[in-house]
């Protein structure tokens, strides 16, 4: 009895290890869509950059993720829908796609914006990728009516698609300006950690859609 149980208890011992191994093999990858808030714009050090302080935070809780970087500063929406086909050759698990601030800016239609935003969450959809929207808003100078237009683009884009959505990448920092950068539009090094911690949960989320596809649910 005793030779049968060590038996039983050195297969379940290898086979937890083979899974495991083969876990830390797979790592989720979560490419990071956007444009300079993303790419690390006016930072010093690239570690500091909002996929490298996110990947590092994931692991803290567990996750086995790797982060890609898949950003370009000055990008708009229109942008980032013609590049779109090269970023997903990295073949990533998940998307975050966070676009919009250039658009804004320069007072894109947000009618255009709409269109793109949708293009871009849809094609990564059609591989059956899942994706969290990071939501932006339009600064108060462009007038109530551009702004009230344009604010709702992210949230109807989200709900038309299923996508996740987290409403506003920069809650909690563009106003607090010792967490901004000197343009008083990019964070520093603090505020892209406020970021990370506030988007945490809405990634965990994301994180569990890729593992519940993995799994065949």
């Amino acid at each position: 009895m005793l030779q049968k149980a060590l038996r039983a208890f050195c297969v379940i011992t290898v086979a937890f290890v083979a899974s495991s191994a083969q876990a830390a093999e797979n790592p989720i990858r979560i490419l990071a869509f956007g444009d300079s808030l993303s790419a690390g714009y006016g930072l010093a050090d690239l570690a500091d950059a909002f996929p490298a302080q996110l990947e590092k935070a994931l692991k803290a809780k567990g996750h086995n993720v790797v982060l890609l970087q898949g950003a370009i500063s000055g990008d708009t929406t229109s942008g980032g829908r013609s590049r779109l086909e090269w970023s997903l050759a990295e073949k990533p698990d998940a998307v975050i796609v966070e676009l919009g601030g250039n658009d804004a800016l320069r007072a894109v239609d947000p009618k255009i914006t709409a269109e793109n935003m949708n293009a871009i969450v849809r094609r990564v959809q059609k591989d059956g990728t899942p994706v969290l929207i990071a939501g932006m808003l339009a600064p108060p100078n462009l007038g109530r009516d551009y702004e009230s237009r344009f604010n709702a683009v992210f949230a109807t884009v989200a709900k038309d698609t299923g996508a996740l959505f987290y409403p506003f990448f920069l809650e909690g920092v563009i106003t607090v300006s010792e967490l901004m950068q000197g343009d008083h539009i990019h964070p520093n090094p603090a505020g892209v950690k406020v970021i990370v911690k506030a988007i945490l949960p809405a990634v965990e989320k994301l994180i569990a859609q890729v593992e519940a596809r993995r799994a065949g649910k």
